[in-house]
């Protein structure tokens, strides 16, 4: 069974038909999806859904772009939401200097307030990296002690990157950007990287693979990620599939 690792399904663009698109996974090979906050109320969302639904799970935190909002305060209140048994990381966190829209140094010293409380909390975390691989690497690289592991949300830097990465532990999220036609270093870094250390995802509804790209994202769309990389790496669907599934399960622990 297929686990998307990464979505957004408490977005407004799923108003008219959550309900029926959530019930539609199991059918179509889906067996676990991971809901991804990206403030305190998607967080909050997140964690709705995930008491909903027996097949969603929990990501809470605070994207770079978002970190103006962060206090004291919204701090405590993620470490409450974190405690649920259906949280199972915290996320998405990191940095973003494409956008720019919050000072970069706010933006370093909130997310390493965020990998602090991934630490405490023992939970691993699903970093949002953009235009900014060299900071984003050297923080983890100073935090990554008592860290429980985590992924490269969206990966979009150079095999020789990934490396680095990939030294620290990190897996990788894969998903519809695969299949664009300019995603030339990203399909070299999925050709280098190990199976073992991919994840699949589909950060929904956005990021949409050929040949749906501009479309609403959502998992049912995993299927043509799966192709580019089985056709990428030379490999089997199903052998991809079910070791996908074992790299997110050692990725979230508490999914069950």
């Amino acid at each position: 069974m297929i686990i998307d690792t990464h979505t957004h399904l408490d977005d407004e663009a799923f108003d008219t038909d959550r309900d029926e698109l959530i019930k539609s996974f199991e059918d179509a090979g889906i067996s676990r999806v991971v809901n991804i906050g990206a403030d305190l109320k998607t967080s909050r969302s997140s964690v709705a859904l995930a008491e909903k639904y027996n097949n969603i799970f929990a990501v809470v935190g605070v994207h770079p772009s978002e970190t103006n909002e962060l206090d004291e305060k919204a701090l405590i209140e993620l470490e409450s939401m974190a405690s649920h048994d259906k949280v199972v990381a915290i996320g998405e966190i990191g940095l973003d200097y494409y956008w720019d829209n919050v000072d970069r140094e706010k933006q370093k010293f909130w997310f390493i307030k965020q990998l602090k409380l991934a630490k405490k909390l023992k939970l691993p975390v699903v970093i949002h990296s953009r235009d900014a691989a060299l900071d984003t690497f050297e923080i983890l690289k100073q935090e990554i002690n008592g860290l429980c592991g985590g992924v490269i949300h969206c990966y979009s830097y150079s095999p020789e990157m990934a490396k680095e990465f990939e030294k620290l532990g990190f897996f990788f999220g894969i998903g519809g950007v695969v299949t664009f036609k300019n995603s030339r270093k990203l399909k070299e870094t999925v050709s280098y990287l190990p199976l073992e250390k991919i994840v699949l995802e589909t950060d929904a509804p956005y990021l949409a693979p050929v040949p749906n790209r501009g479309k609403r994202n959502s998992p049912l769309n995993l299927s043509y990620v799966l192709d580019e990389i089985a056709a990428i790496k030379g490999l089997d669907k199903a052998y991809i599939i079910e070791q996908t599934q074992k790299n997110a399960h050692a990725l979230y622990p508490k999914l069950k």
